[in-house]
């Protein structure tokens, strides 16, 4: 065989690894049709899924407006559980919302979700979102289906969450449906949106601030400390964090802890409910006319994905602190 000839077979054997690397390439990032598995990094864990999720199930809310972002919502759900209250989402969130069934939206006394695994299994899911106790990562994997948890919830959380967490779990859910480019655009209206509200927060603001989640009808609250979304959104906001020096994202914490840290402000988080029971768990507290927050009625209370976890209704919650609390 002529050298002429090896050098064209050269060329050749060269050009066609060289298309088929970039055509696997190309199906890896995307996902493109479910023709190749797409894994992702959830709590620690490698999350396979083999093909783009056309059967999702919500555990949790926080995922809704991510796909809705996305605009997927209506499209790749198919069941959802928990609380979704109306005051989340926009009209348009709110209609896709209400074409998805809802299969249980039973909560214990923390808001967490009561529901059979034989109900979720029942909808025949490609992909959980958000766990609930008796339907773990473990117990999914057993029956070979994936589960993604939002970040800020898993048991080990990032030690120091921000709002770019946001842009990035939005690029997560963009590979694993699918959507990369829909996410980038979609990254880029949150970020202008987080832009405008920054631009509202008084420079001189140094007033202290705790978050709570009351636990209403008697019982210990819990606060948020240095490893929350909360923590991020406070400093945001121009405010510190009373629990910045615990490294734990949620824990109890008595009235008498409470009143020592004394905050200037209280951001009080619910799940469901009347806002004005929650309020009374805290304000009807043995002592807690003590607290600056109280005596001065500093107190907002708002839905709990509105501060936990990273996602774009952190944003909006935010906005709610700024314009809450200006003078």
């Amino acid at each position: 065989m002529s050298i002429p000839r090896l050098t064209a077979l050269a060329t050749t054997a060269v050009l066609i690894a060289t298309l088929a690397a970039c055509s696997t390439e190309s199906r890896d990032d995307t996902g493109s049709g479910g023709a190749a598995p797409v894994t992702v990094e959830n709590c620690g864990v490698e999350v396979v899924l083999d093909k783009t999720p056309q059967r999702a199930v919500l555990l949790k809310p926080a995922a809704a407006t991510y796909l809705h972002e996305l605009g997927i919502l209506g499209d790749v759900v198919v069941a959802r559980a928990g609380a979704y209250p109306r005051g989340y989402y926009d009209d348009a969130t709110w209609a896709e919302l209400e074409t998805i069934p809802m299969l249980s939206d039973d909560l214990d006394s923390s808001g967490h979700l009561e529901i059979s695994k034989e109900v979720v299994l029942a909808q025949r899911p490609d992909l959980v979102l958000g766990e609930a106790d008796n339907l773990t990562r473990d117990a999914l994997t057993a029956v070979d289906i994936p589960l993604v948890e939002e970040p800020g919830l898993c048991p080990e959380p990032p030690s120091d969450q921000t709002f770019t967490d946001i842009h990035e779990q939005l690029r997560t859910y963009g590979r694993i449906f699918d959507k990369a480019h829909e996410a980038e655009k979609a990254v880029g209206r949150l970020q202008r949106h987080l832009d405008e509200v920054l631009a509202q927060v008084d420079p001189d603001e140094e007033r202290t601030a705790a978050v709570l989640y009351p636990t209403v009808g008697g019982g210990t609250p819990f606060a948020y400390g240095a490893s929350s979304m909360v923590q991020a959104q406070l400093e945001a906001a121009g405010f510190r964090n009373v629990f910045d020096d615990t490294s734990d994202r949620v824990f109890e914490v008595t009235l008498e802890e409470l009143i020592g840290r004394n905050p200037d402000v209280l951001v009080l988080l619910h799940s469901d409910g009347d806002p004005a029971d929650v309020e009374a768990a805290i304000t009807e507290m043995n002592g807690a006319q003590a607290l600056a927050a109280v005596e001065n009625d500093a107190i907002l209370t708002q839905l709990f994905n509105f501060s936990e976890p990273p996602s774009p209704l952190a944003i909006d919650g935010l906005e709610n602190i700024v314009r809450h609390f200006q003078r």
